[in-house]
Parts: C-alpha cells; sequence; structure tokens
C-alpha cells in the first residue's frame, strides 16, 4: 500500500514544508485539492457530507492544485503529485491541456490528474460550461486531454470541442495518469471504462468494500480486469496499521490521509505541528506495513 498526504486547507505558505517532509518520511504523493470560488449561495448541495453542507468557508485557503504541484515538485525529487479531484467540468480541455503538459514536463512526470465533474452549477455557469449533459461534456473532454497530451499534431471534432490541427510542446514524456472521482454509478462506470484508478472520499470501509467490488465488476464489462488501476482512498474508520492493513486486503492500493488530525491538530495548525506529525505517522504506520 502507498500513502499520500492530503493538504486540503492548508495554508499556502506551509506547501513547500509539508512537501519535504513528505518525501523524507516515505510518502508516494501529495493528493492536491480543487475549488473554483467559495459563492456565498449555492443551488445545489455538497455531496460528500450528511448535511450537504460545506466543510469550508469564504477564507478557507486554495491554490490552483496545478500551480501548486510545479511550487512543490521544485522542492522534491522523488514525490508525486495529483489532483483529488479536479473539477473538470467548468474547464476547457485544451486550456487545461497546456497547464496539465507543463506541470507534467516541470515536475519531471510526477503528475496524476484525479478528475471529478464538479458539483455546484454555479461554478459551470460562472466559468462559461454548461450544466445540462455536463457527464458526456466531461468525457469528451477526457478524449481532448488524452488527445493533446500525447504529443503531435492532433485534431479534435466533437460534440462540445472542435478544433482543426494544433500540437502543444513539449509534451509529457509519460502518460498523465488519470484517476475517476465520485461515488454514484455513472463515475463508477466512467472510472471502470476509461480511468488509471478511482478516488474516494469520505468513506467507511464497508463502503469502500462495496465500491471496489462494484468497480471490479464493471471493469470486467470492459475487458480492463488486469491492467493497471489505482484505488485511492479516504477510509473514515480504519487507522493505524492493523487499520490501512484492512484496507488494503479490501484492494485499496494508496490510502489518503492527514496525520495531523490525528493527533488533534486542525487545519491551520503551525506547520511545525504538521510536521511532527508526518513524522509520527511514518513512524507509526508507514513503517510497520
Amino acid at each position: 500500500m502507498k500513502f499520500t498526504l492530503s493538504v486540503a486547507m492548508s495554508p499556502l505558505d506551509q506547501l513547500a514544508g509539508l512537501a519535504r517532509t513528505a518525501e523524507e518520511c516515505g510518502f508516494a504523493a501529495i493528493a492536491l485539492p480543487d475549488s473554483l470560488f467559495y459563492s456565498e449561495q449555492v443551488s445545489a448541495a455538497y455531496p460528500y457530507t450528511p448535511d450537504g453542507s460545506r466543510m469550508w468557508n469564504a477564507e478557507t485557503p486554495w491554490a490552483d492544485p496545478l500551480i501548486a504541484a510545479a511550487a512543490m515538485g521544485a522542492v522534491t525529487s522523488r514525490l508525486r503529485f495529483y489532483t483529488s479531484v479536479l473539477k473538470l467540468g467548468p474547464r476547457n480541455p485544451v486550456l487545461l491541456a497546456r497547464q496539465l503538459a507543463s506541470v507534467a514536463v516541470l515536475t519531471g512526470d510526477r503528475f496524476g490528474l484525479g478528475i471529478g465533474l464538479g458539483w455546484a452549477p454555479e461554478e459551470f455557469e460562472w466559468c462559461g460550461a454548461p450544466y445540462a449533459k455536463r457527464g458526456a461534456r466531461v468525457d469528451e473532454a477526457i478524449e481532448v486531454l488524452r488527445l493533446i497530451l500525447g504529443g503531435g499534431m492532433v485534431e479534435h471534432h466533437g460534440e462540445f470541442f472542435d478544433f482543426d490541427r494544433l500540437q502543444m510542446s513539449p509534451a509529457p514524456t509519460a502518460p498523465v495518469p488519470i484517476y475517476i472521482g465520485g461515488h454514484t454509478e455513472p463515475a463508477l462506470r466512467r472510472a471502470a471504462r476509461i480511468g488509471d484508478g478511482w478516488a474516494s472520499a469520505m468513506m467507511t470501509l464497508e463502503e469502500l468494500r462495496t465500491t471496489i467490488d462494484r468497480l471490479a465488476e464493471l471493469r470486467a464489462e470492459h475487458g480492463r480486469s488486469e491492467a493497471p488501476f489505482e484505488i485511492q482512498a479516504v477510509c473514515v474508520d480504519r487507522f493505524g496499521a492493523s487499520g490501512y492493513r484492512e484496507q488494503a486486503e479490501i484492494g485499496v492500493t494508496d490510502a489518503i490521509v492527514v496525520p495531523w488530525l490525528f493527533d488533534g491538530h486542525g487545519f491551520d495548525a503551525e506547520l511545525s505541528a504538521k510536521q511532527d506529525s508526518i513524522r509520527k505517522f511514518a513512524d507509526e504506520v508507514i513503517g510497520q506495513i
């Protein structure tokens, strides 16, 4: 099992220090969240809390995840970075491809793209993207991203995106893996059909077990059972070395963790306290798995 450090909602001046410490302590990757903006009112409920409320407010710090990955990549040499997850629905994939190629090259191909549709209609509408048919639009956006990031002169003529021959250089020297987030049946089908992995939000072990089993069924339907496939999980009820072994037994390949929360420190805790928690987690968990 691999371990990924989530830096969600941490002050931006802590990111470089957290990345260096994570690399020193044997973490495989950093998970980077995405939030385009905080709208005062939203017309849809947040799907990952019991009451639909957001876990952050207008003052919560967010960095563009691709810029954050490039900054942290500059102070590390082995650590990988991936978005968990970037809201693809509101974004134009041609513009995004330019950014992805840049961060992949600048980090030495240490970047992976975790994507979701996006849940708030305001994020779509205020960024100039339609909320209707968002699933089909994201499917085509993924096609566009892979096409452009593959390098060379390419063109695309689809339902939502249309362009003649173009090339972006330099292209990544290795494919950028795409991980699909979401708990709904359409999201699981998308992950099984075209994803290099699946990313969870907060789930119990039993919920993860059920979902991972369903993904295996869907991948078999698409003839992809033998293809490499990551299961990136945020499990809310199994902790410690024994708990992560349980997660590995049901198929989790990558546990996303926030060690300072285990020690009672908040997202805005001092950097030194978070670094101490990372080292403690590495000694008590990573070193025992």
